[in-house]
């Protein structure tokens, strides 16, 4: 009998819908057993890096540093989790430290931690967008889910000073956020992170600021990523010279530490998204490598798309969600089974540890997001009224 002959375009069909059945699992119901059960991996970290104050520590630096990113983080998880008094502790603590007193009138500086002369002070009052993005994020939503309306408020608060001091109009693109209100804009380029741009966030801001920037953002975040990915994976870093999307000559070509982010949001886009497959198809390295190489790296040059270096244990959970969203659910598996676990998992640094939170806590469908970027977490009522 003869064999059939190969189909790719109907191997892509098939790719598409065990992605589409896959990414939207339907969220476990409350069970005793299950979501309303403890979630390890969210109490571990809360155990080493969250002093009762609500400061999120780095332990990996010598300034012992906490950022907006580590906060934001924090903020995020704490409501995946349902835990309403850490998450009011941790955003004092945010506002308290990193907005000066003065969420209204300040974006969060990005670097706080024990100065040379042993003082504990903000250490950089540069902001970072990323940690603004999801600090606004999850008082967005936090404030939706547990009906608190200040909590909205206070986003869109934040969401009022990126508009005002992160989003600059590129000539010849249109609109983008830049990484922080200072040393991004040069005399022959704009300095841009494709990791600070999750679609997800994009389409929730759109919803509850429709007179902001940011369906534009959404457009012009996609636009990026496929520009900058020649070869198909994301740098950590990129310039826009007014043309076109280039290397940034001061930080390379190198996709690493922070480009691992964009596969993962990238992946954990609703497949309903209508740029979620031109996203995909923007960034398709990452499949390739692990499907020819068994594993994924530490560092890529992502305009030749050599891989150097064995990859740091967070990044096998960020890529879960993407390997699955790519239509790739055995190489989701095998990436799944590296993710560290007991003593291996308790000596992770900060970094992994926000990964895997990030990726195995999607893989165990503690939360997905809509199509319009809203957090649909598995905790309900009846969960919240055991805890």
């Amino acid at each position: 009998m003869a064999r059939p002959r190969h189909d790719p375009q109907r191997r892509r069909a098939l790719r598409t819908l065990t992605a589409s059945v896959l990414a939207t699992l339907v969220l476990p119901a409350c069970a005793e057993d299950d979501t309303c059960s403890r979630w390890p991996e969210w109490e571990a970290f809360a155990g080493r890096h969250i002093e009762a104050d609500g400061r999120v520590v780095d332990f990996f630096n010598e300034d012992l540093r906490s950022t907006s990113e580590s906060q934001s983080y924090a903020l995020f998880f704490a409501l995946v989790d349902n835990d309403q008094p850490l998450f009011e502790r941790i955003l004092a603590w945010t506002r308290r430290h990193l907005s000066r007193g003065r969420p209204d009138l300040h974006l969060p500086a990005w670097l706080w931690g024990r100065a040379e002369d042993g003082s504990w002070r903000i250490l950089d009052e540069n902001t970072a967008s990323d940690g603004e993005l999801w600090i606004a994020y999850a008082l967005i939503e936090a404030g939706r889910l547990w009906r608190r309306p200040g909590f909205v408020d206070a986003g869109r608060q934040i969401l009022a000073l990126i508009r005002r001091l992160a989003v600059v109009d590129l000539p010849g693109f249109g609109l983008m956020l830049l990484p922080g209100v200072q040393g991004f804009v040069l005399p022959d380029r704009w300095v841009l992170n494709p990791s600070y741009l999750p679609l997800f966030v994009f389409r929730r801001f759109a919803a509850v600021d429709p007179g902001g920037p940011w369906r534009q953002l959404a457009d012009n975040s996609v636009a990026l990523i496929a520009g900058s990915a020649p070869a198909g994976f994301a740098p950590d870093w990129v310039a826009w010279n007014g043309q076109s999307f280039v290397t940034e000559p001061t930080k390379g070509a190198t996709g690493s530490y922070d480009a691992i982010r964009v596969y993962l949001w990238a992946g954990m886009t609703s497949p309903r998204d209508p740029l979620h497959k031109r996203l995909l198809a923007a960034i398709p390295g990452p499949a390739r490598l692990i499907a020819a190489q068994g594993a994924f790296a530490e560092k890529i040059d992502t305009r030749q798309g050599v891989a150097s270096g064995p990859a740091p244990a967070g990044f096998a959970a960020a890529l879960v969600p993407y390997l699955v969203a790519s239509g790739e659910p055995a190489l989701a598996r095998r990436q799944a089974a590296l993710i560290p676990t007991g003593p291996a998992a308790d000596a992770l640094h900060y970094y992994d540890r926000c990964l895997v939170l990030a990726g195995k806590g999607w893989m165990d469908r503690r939360y997905r997001f809509s199509e319009d970027g809203r957090l649909q977490p598995a905790w309900s009522p009846k969960c919240s009224e055991n805890r």
